[in-house]
C-alpha cells in the first residue's frame, strides 16, 4: 500500500461508463501537477546551460506574476486608504 500512496491523488473513478469525463478530469489533474510538462521536458536531454536558462526564466516569471497579482489585489480592494492624504 505504501508504494501506491503517491498515486492516490491522481486516481479518477469512472461512473456509469463515462470514460470521457474521467479522462478529462485526469488530464486536468496531470496538467495542474505539471506532470505532462516534466514528461515532455525529460523526453530529450536538456543541456545544463539551457536548464539554468529555463529555471531562471521560470523564477522571473513566478516573481512577476506574484507582484502583478499583489498589485491587482491592492487596486481591487474597496475600502483602501487614500494614498493622497489631504486632497
Amino acid at each position: 500500500m505504501a508504494s501506491h500512496l503517491r498515486f492516490v491523488s491522481r486516481t479518477v473513478m469512472v461512473h456509469d461508463g463515462k470514460v470521457e469525463m474521467a479522462f478529462k478530469k485526469l488530464n486536468g489533474i496531470l496538467t495542474r501537477e505539471k506532470i505532462f510538462e516534466t514528461a515532455m521536458r525529460k523526453r530529450y536531454y536538456e543541456k545544463p546551460c539551457r536548464q539554468r536558462q529555463r529555471k531562471n526564466f521560470e523564477m522571473c516569471k513566478r516573481i512577476y506574476n506574484t507582484e502583478l497579482s499583489r498589485k491587482i489585489f491592492f487596486l481591487s480592494r474597496v475600502n483602501r486608504e487614500d494614498p493622497w492624504l489631504g486632497s
